[in-house]
């Protein structure tokens, strides 16, 4: 056996197995890139009648998936994990299949994104399974970074970070829980449902604020959800940014209370230079970043002759 595994170190030893023949496993396409020895030696004709020879068959697929990735073949890597995943479900190694699915997740997510998370969604079903309920959201939000990044589907990354938060919730970590829920108000106000929004950062706000490590970004918080009501309707915002003042008297003094309320008399006297003149003193100090920007193009927008640039 050994032979058979040192051939690996060989690229030119990565040859066709010959032939089709009655061994089960070398039914697999990734077989047919395994060294010749080794899948006579592993799937000869017994793999599937013990665990042995199953556990055997789990370490060859591991190591020719490490093999793989040294060469940065990434689908055959993740071929490869999925098949020993699959092998260790069979000997009810659940936690080892969970393990091999996020291997195979992680190498799929170099060639094919789209695999990469149906691979996580295997190993996260297992975690659930299993009462693992940390370990399945870290991987919820793998997924909803992938939608994010590659992707390119607001919806479901969405949906995914709502699920993680809904796990770390459920666990304590209301911490992790809430930096979930604050990348799904970021893209639910990107995507205009702005109430959903404001009800995150309203309740992430009122959180903050009752911490002694946390309560200076309560104001960031209601700031973002003041600026959601804005987009809504002035009035809303208005009537938001009193209450905030109330719950947060801290808000008052911030930068942040003092931009919204130059934004709500400048909206209310429909005068665009005093609009852009307050957003440009506020960035001249703290930088605004692109969510920002968009919110506050969009409430200029409303605002009669406004023009294109906001700075």
């Amino acid at each position: 056996m050994q032979q058979g595994v040192d051939s690996w170190a060989d690229p030119q030893n990565v040859l066709q197995a010959p032939g089709r023949r009655r061994w089960q496993g070398a039914r697999h396409p990734l077989v047919t890139l395994l060294p010749r020895q080794v899948v006579k030696e592993t799937f000869g004709g017994c793999m599937w009648r013990g665990s042995s020879k199953i556990e055997e068959a789990c370490e060859i697929y591991a190591r020719a998936a490490n093999m793989f990735k040294m060469a940065k073949n990434w689908s055959a890597a993740g071929n490869a994990f999925c098949q020993a995943a699959q092998l260790h479900l069979q000997l009810q190694s659940k936690h080892d299949a969970a393990t091999c699915f996020v291997d195979a997740g992680n190498a799929f997510k170099k060639a094919d994104p789209q695999e990469a998370i149906n691979c996580l969604m295997r190993a996260i079903e297992i975690y659930t399974d299993m009462g693992r309920f940390t370990i399945a959201a870290k991987h919820h939000i793998s997924i909803a970074e992938i939608y994010e990044t590659e992707l390119v589907d607001i919806e479901k990354a969405i949906a995914h970070y709502e699920q993680s938060a809904d796990y770390y919730k459920g666990e304590e970590s209301n911490s992790s829980a809430n930096k979930c829920l604050l990348k799904v108000a970021g893209y639910a106000a990107q995507l205009e449902q702005y109430q959903k929004a404001i009800d995150i950062y309203e309740q992430v706000g009122t959180t903050a604020m009752d911490s002694p490590l946390l309560k200076y970004s309560a104001k960031d918080y209601f700031f973002k959800a003041a600026l959601c009501h804005f987009c809504i309707d002035s009035l809303n915002a208005k009537l938001a940014v009193q209450k905030y003042e109330e719950l947060f008297p801290a808000f008052s003094d911030s930068r942040e209370c003092k931009l919204m309320k130059k934004l709500l008399e400048a909206h209310e006297e429909q005068n665009v230079d005093s609009y852009t003149e307050s957003v440009k003193e506020y960035d001249s100090i703290s930088r605004l970043d692109q969510w920002l920007t968009t919110m506050l193009l969009r409430i200029k927008k409303t605002i009669q002759g406004e023009e294109e640039d906001l700075r």
